[in-house]
């Protein structure tokens, strides 16, 4: 109303305007594109922008917490004036400023260079600028009328990684997906319509009984595709890996006889690079033989590994991924790129095309002014599709290719660093001896009252209840995060991961010193 702006207009003029909570009589339909709207907005705006720097400059302090645990009941029932019910008349817009501040503090911040639990952490700013200027052109991105700029930039960034993957300028497709499975998700769609190209029109009953392969220590994404597509998680062979974590070829090649004497046909293959618990590389080259040889699809999933094609010094660790199909390639985990920001990467130019394009007649007309072959919507399962490209051209202008190079280093440098410390200790144990291949570094805590146990049944249940008890605690008190889980016949162990360029070597210091702390307490 004109009497709530010039009330507003003083208030701004005000030398004790911070002082003042004339805001909290200000509503969202007083903001643009209200008349007379600008004002209110920008103050709004700026005071979010306030509380999102204050909020990024706790998250970088290392005497500020990683979280303010709270157990689900307690966030349900409102704490301190913070209540996650909705009603049916509005509230102002004072209230709305302090419910973004605290759902900010009732989170974890994953930027905090202490925070080791998940593959993707930290939060670069150029990356948070891309997210905001996405976010404010708020368009979809299926065609060039429509997204022409951000268009543009996915063409620019598909070559630039087609090259870094060492495809051709002739070879090369893809699309950015939301998150890592769906990407997964797109490369068994894609081996399928490329073998059996009736079942787009003519569904299951074109198919025979079919099989996939990955190994033991694969993502869970491609059962979940096996699954969703109908072909059925049964029908994946689970391919046996060495104790570190990597698929052994001479496995493949029986567990392929294996499908075939069930009377399957297989037709793709999984391999790892950068395996989510032990950050194993399987053995590209390899496998790639073999599916030259019974001629299958060769899909990799470098969600967390392809990262390290940046570093002159990694890449050869992922020697023989030029020979895949396809790639899965998460930008959001060891590139730091915010989240979301997951691509599939097909070789076969125009495949993703003939799978999925339905030439929906209101987005898609061949009749345009411009050149159509921009129009890449169709190329994609989903119809709206998010931005996910800004972010990520923009931090490459920032950083260019040495940049990502110097971060993925300097990530690998830290997992190097905690190793050599592991190893040095009595008090604790490394699941593996040798020297990590990525960045996760794998290891459990020990008490003395297990130390001095021999092994056996009874030690391994007491170190199983090691990891979550210590977590628990870890998180009550908020000054560290990691992650614990088993795998196979291995007790709970803590696993680390470094994706963080603001972690340093005092930060993994200080984690192993908490963990000292609390195990001494818990167990004193």
């Amino acid at each position: 109303t004109p009497d709530k702006h010039l009330e507003y207009s003083k208030w701004k003029r005000s030398p004790y305007k911070h002082q003042s909570n004339v805001i909290c009589s200000f509503l969202r339909l007083d903001l643009l594109p209200a008349k007379n709207g600008e004002e209110v907005t920008k103050h709004f705006l700026q005071e979010l922008l306030n509380i999102l720097l204050a909020y990024i400059s706790k998250s970088l302090n290392r005497s500020s917490k990683v979280l303010d645990f709270h157990h689900p009941h307690q966030l349900k029932e409102g704490l301190e004036g913070f209540s996650l019910e909705l009603q049916d008349q509005p509230d102002n817009l004072e209230q709305l400023l302090v419910d973004c501040q605290d759902t900010l503090k009732y989170g974890v911040k994953t930027a905090h260079p202490c925070f080791f639990n998940q593959l993707s952490t930290g939060l670069d700013i150029i990356g948070l600028a891309g997210e905001w200027v996405t976010s404010t052109a708020n368009t979809n991105i299926f065609t060039y009328e429509i997204a022409p700029v951000f268009i543009l930039m996915e063409d620019i960034i598909f070559k630039k990684m087609h090259s870094i993957i060492g495809w051709s300028e002739k070879e090369g497709d893809g699309i950015f997906c939301p998150g890592g499975t769906m990407s997964n998700l797109y490369s068994v769609l894609l081996a399928r319509y490329h073998f059996f190209p009736r079942v787009k029109t003519a569904g299951m009953l074109a198919l025979p009984p079919l099989a996939l392969l990955t190994s033991t220590h694969s993502h869970f994404s491609i059962k979940k595709s096996a699954a969703v597509l109908g072909i059925g998680s049964e029908s994946v062979f689970l391919v046996k890996c060495d104790e570190r974590g990597k698929m052994i070829p001479k496995e493949l090649e029986s567990s392929i006889r294996t499908a075939k004497s069930k009377g399957l046909v297989p037709f793709y293959v999984n391999a790892t690079a950068g395996t989510t618990v032990y950050g194993a590389i399987d053995p590209l080259n390899d496998i790639a033989d073999i599916c030259e040889r019974f001629g299958l699809w060769m899909h990799v999933d470098a969600a967390w590994g392809g990262g390290l094609l940046l570093s002159k010094r990694h890449r050869m660790k992922l020697q023989g991924i030029d020979r895949a199909s396809s790639i899965t390639w998460n930008p959001h985990k060891m590139m730091g790129v915010p989240l979301q920001c997951s691509v599939i990467l097909v070789q076969k130019k125009g495949l993703l095309q003939e799978c999925n394009q339905l030439c929906a007649e209101y987005l898609f007309q061949p009749d345009k002014h411009y050149d159509v072959s921009y129009d890449t919507g169709d190329k994609s399962i989903q119809c709206g599709r998010h931005v996910d490209i800004f972010k990520l051209w923009l931090m490459w202008k920032a950083k260019g290719s040495e940049g990502f190079e110097s971060q993925v280093n300097h990530c690998l440098e830290n997992a190097e660093y905690l190793y050599y410390k592991l190893k040095s200790r009595k008090d604790f144990q490394l699941v593996f001896q040798s020297q990590p291949e990525h960045s996760n570094v794998c290891f459990w805590y020990l008490p003395t009252s297990v130390r001095n146990m021999p092994p056996g049944p009874e030690r391994d249940r007491e170190l199983h209840m090691v990891a979550p008890k210590i977590k628990a605690k870890m998180m009550e008190e908020g000054m560290t995060m990691i992650g614990y889980q088993p795998l196979g016949d291995k007790v709970n162990f803590f696993r680390c991961v470094f994706s963080n360029p603001a972690t340093q070597k005092e930060d993994v210091d200080f984690l192993l010193d908490e963990i000292t702390r609390l195990g001494r307490e818990l167990y004193s």
